[in-house]
């Protein structure tokens, strides 16, 4: 092995380009721009370039698609001249961004030609985690994970095998894969993302999804926590109609942040409340809201499940001058938003986002915020708070399709957490690594896409690469990337992945248009070298597992699944409804009426035949195939009306289902919406703060360092602080401090207490935070993901394996990559996750990224 390292080793990613099969090559951070780097006094004095030549885009084919730079899911084209991909535009024909693209969406198209682009399936060679690679071919990684999934299969525990993703929106096809191998054990990134949103959308309408705020006919706007100028689900398709709200329809935006975000400086009024509070300020809105009698009778009368007299007596301790002294917001002006907010009725929402709901709390503070909608009767009204209806046209996936699992573990079902899957599958992953340490589920074949883990999760540095290095505990690992990423450096073997913009996939979000619809993804240009689309590996292997699974994959390919799928969609003008769909990227049915009051639509006779009515409750049942009741609706003023997809469909204020599943880990809970005070905050030293974090508008998790036209922008990340508290530490903007967190209490993950962990920071002086937080973004500080994630400038190496006919060097890393500390620059940053603890909230499991406590420490020079 030492002959072969000094004889083979192949320096650098770019060796890759035309590695023989069999050859070795390291990839390791330091080594990365492995040759002489250009002094800086040369390349800044050196003869200018030569200038660009504009491209002529009358000769460019255009191919719609979707974007993935982001989870907004925006419709776009891509122009294409001569094979290559020359420019991203918005695709005007989407009923959500129209010809719009963000920063983010433009700058993809750099994602497509990144010169340090993994190429080849590559298997481990030495240690793991030591960098020591070599090239195999596709056919044998098919077959060395088929052997290992398929023993695991035969011995009758498919349950060894896990599928562990990040963003991937090929979630269909993950979950056919493991269900037809056996295993239930597909762990996403939800708990760490939506899961709190989600389940107060879920205990109070029954809704699958965020809310779809009607902003641009609205006239107030509640804003708990959202900074959609920057970084939200909805991003720029909610950002374009709340500014046509505000501007066309003279609406109000109100935001309670701790931070002053773009969104926060772009408000009407801003307040900082402190962190996990916004619950209580909601409550006590509601609270003036109902002892005002400013509240819409007909809709709580018919649809809420307490009456008035209920609803009154759990608000009653909710009181402005309580919630002043919880939150720190003034009493009077909590007393006129409320009653503002309450008198445009029912044309306001209020709604919410990561900073109300990704807390211990979180959960709670969301169902708050939904009650005012409930209280002022915007719910599904126009200019409201309205939401998603399931689609009239069904996208079927090849037949035969796998049977659904029994099977459960602790590792993708953790008992502790009972609503973190009781609705909708949305798994506490930030634990994985914690379970699969103690075994309380063994993982044999542990297969990652798209996750950045070591880098982006809470403790990824720690425990996440701890046990990704562990073979005992994870004997195979195999990691689908683009880039060598943190999580690619700890796996057995690497299969390189194919962009967002080389491969197919239905896809869509809310549509703000309020009607269903469905887009395309298409490549707008084919994978380079060896780049295989990770749904088209997991198909590929569903052929090689034998006839019991291989069954379910008697389709060529992903392109021909998605055909599939498309079989329902009207052909309009072209041959098929999938060739429909490659013309225009999105189809929605235009003539359908806006999803507005979907709950109080009435049931055809023909839905109601063979129903059952209660009489003490009015729910209505029909039995199904299987001779089991599901409510379908409710009579409401003797009208069979549709309801809320709650179990007594009606809006729950009070929900027996938080009540049972509480009571499973022995959490008392009334089942109301309640304010519930932080553990780890309550009495919180004099010295001690909270730590933030967010996003910005042009980063993405840990997918979009690599990308060089976003991260020259934000590149770096200093320690946000308000100037009082600076000037009381002696702290000024660019000074070094060390920040040091805290564990958790209360009832979550290790609640102890204990310091976690140390990072030395710079620092930012502002105005815009509040007193006794801390704010840091996240996406930065990454050790691996090339030279524009890891502000490493030089040129590729020089290497005689390198073939420019793949991907072409880029002159801008090698001259002009300016953030290199060692030209002066700031670097990539700090990942702040690192020292971010694990902390579940009670009963759903959300992430509580912004509880965590921290102290800091002026550097002394």
């Amino acid at each position: 092995m030492t002959t072969n390292r000094r004889e083979f080793i192949k320096v650098g990613i770019a060796a890759m380009a035309s590695l023989g099969v069999g050859e070795l090559i390291r990839l390791s951070p330091g080594e990365l721009p492995a040759a002489e780097r250009l002094p800086t006094r040369k390349r800044r004095e050196g003869k200018p370039g030569q200038p660009k030549t504009p491209h002529d885009y009358s000769k460019a084919t255009k191919i719609t698609s979707v974007c993935l730079n982001c989870s907004t899911v925006c419709g776009i084209v891509g122009y294409v001249i001569d094979g290559k991909l020359v420019k991203l535009a918005g695709n005007p024909e989407d009923p959500n961004n129209e010809k719009h693209l963000c920063a983010k969406g433009q700058a993809g198209i750099s994602t497509v030609d990144y010169p340090e682009r993994l190429l080849y399936p590559l298997r481990r060679v030495g240690k793991r985690g030591e960098g020591l690679w070599k090239r195999i071919t596709w056919e044998d990684a098919y077959r060395e994970i088929a052997d290992r999934i398929g023993k695991y299969i035969a011995a009758g525990t498919p349950e060894q095998v896990a599928v562990h993703y990040g963003r991937s929106r090929i979630s269909d096809v993950v979950d056919r894969f493991m269900s037809a191998v056996g295993s239930p054990v597909v762990i996403n990134h939800r708990a760490l993302c939506s899961l709190n949103k989600r389940a107060a959308n879920y205990a109070s309408l029954g809704d699958t999804d965020w809310e779809t705020v009607d902003a641009e006919r609205t006239k107030y706007l509640l804003n708990f926590g959202s900074n959609f100028y920057e970084a939200h689900q909805g991003h720029l398709h909610f950002l374009r109609r709340v500014v046509r709200g505000r501007f066309d329809n003279g609406a109000k935006l109100v935001t309670f942040d701790v931070r002053l975000s773009n969104t926060a400086g772009r408000s009407d009024e801003w307040y900082a409340p402190f962190p996990g509070t916004e619950g209580a300020v909601a409550l006590a809105m509601a609270h003036v809201i109902v002892r005002e009698n400013e509240v819409d009778r007909g809709f709580l009368d018919d649809w809420a499940n307490l009456s008035i007299a209920e609803i009154r007596d759990m608000l009653a301790e909710y009181t402005p001058a309580w919630a002043e002294k919880t939150s720190g917001v003034p009493a009077k002006d909590i007393e006129r938003i409320a009653i503002e907010f309450a008198r445009c009725r029912p044309v306001c929402a209020a709604f919410t986002n990561r900073g109300s709901h990704a807390h211990y709390n979180g959960f709670n503070n969301d169902r708050a915020v939904i009650l005012l909608n409930a209280l002022v009767g915007s719910i599904g009204k126009p200019g409201g708070y309205c939401y998603g209806e399931a689609d009239a046209v069904s996208y079927p996936p090849p037949a035969p399709v796998p049977p659904k699992l029994k099977k459960r573990t602790d590792l993708e079902d953790p008992p502790e957490y009972p609503l973190c899957n009781f609705w909708q599958k949305m798994k506490v992953g930030q634990l994985a690594y914690d379970y699969i340490r103690a075994k309380r589920a063994l993982v044999q074949v542990y297969l990652t896409y798209t996750l950045a883990s070591p880098t982006t999760w809470p403790e990824g540095r720690t425990l996440a690469v701890e046990v990704l290095k562990s073979e005992e505990l994870i004997p195979f690992h195999a990691c689908s990337d683009i880039v060598y990423s943190e999580t690619a450096h700890y796996a057995d073997m690497i299969l390189p992945d194919a962009t967002y913009l080389e491969r197919w996939g239905l896809d869509s979000r809310n549509n703000y248009e309020l009607i269903p619809y469905k887009t395309l993804r298409q490549p707008l240009v084919p994978p380079p070298a060896e780049c295989v689309s990770y749904a088209d590996v997991l198909i590929e292997l569903g052929k090689r597992l034998g006839p019991d699974v291989a069954k379910y994959f008697d389709f060529a390919d992903h392109e021909a699944y998605v055909r599939h799928q498309c079989q329902n969609i009207p052909a309009g003008d072209a041959e098929s409804g999938f060739d429909y769909m490659k013309k225009h990227g999105v189809w929605f049915d235009a003539s359908q009426p806006k999803g507005y009051e979907i709950f109080n639509r009435p049931l055809s006779e023909k839905k109601l035949a063979d129903t059952r009515t209660d009489e003490k409750t009015g729910v209505i049942y029909q039995k199904d195939a299987l001779g089991k009741e599901t409510a379908i609706g409710v009579m409401i003023a003797g009208r069979a009306r549709q309801g809320f997809k709650t179990p007594s469909r009606k809006f729950e204020i009070h929900s027996p289902t938080v009540i049972e599943q509480s009571a499973k880990v022995h959490i008392p809970d009334d089942g109301l919406p309640r304010y519930v005070q932080i553990p780890a905050h309550d009495h919180l030293p004099a010295d001690r703060f909270i730590l933030t974090t967010f996003k910005w508008n042009v980063h993405t998790q840990g997918r979009t360092a690599p990308q060089k036209f976003l991260t020259e922008i934000v590149h770096y990340n200093p320690l946000w602080i308000n100037a009082e508290t600076a000037r009381r530490l002696g702290i000024r903007t660019g000074d070094l401090v060390d920040i040091t967190t805290y564990r958790p209490k209360g009832h979550t993950h290790r609640p102890t207490g204990e310091a976690l962990g140390t990072l030395r920071v710079a620092v930012f002086v502002t105005e815009g935070i509040h007193p006794r937080v801390l704010a840091m973004s996240n996406s930065l500080g990454h050790r691996y993901g090339g030279r524009v994630a890891t502000a490493n400038r030089g040129p590729r190496p020089k290497n005689p394996s390198f073939d420019e006919k793949i991907i072409a060097e880029d002159s801008d890393l090698a001259e002009t990559l300016w953030w290199d500390k060692e030209d002066a620059g700031a670097g990539p940053g700090f990942n702040v996750n690192a020292i971010l603890p694990i902390q579940p909230s009670p009963v759903t499991g959300m992430q509580s990224w912004f509880d965590t406590v921290c102290a800091i420490r002026k550097v002394e020079a």
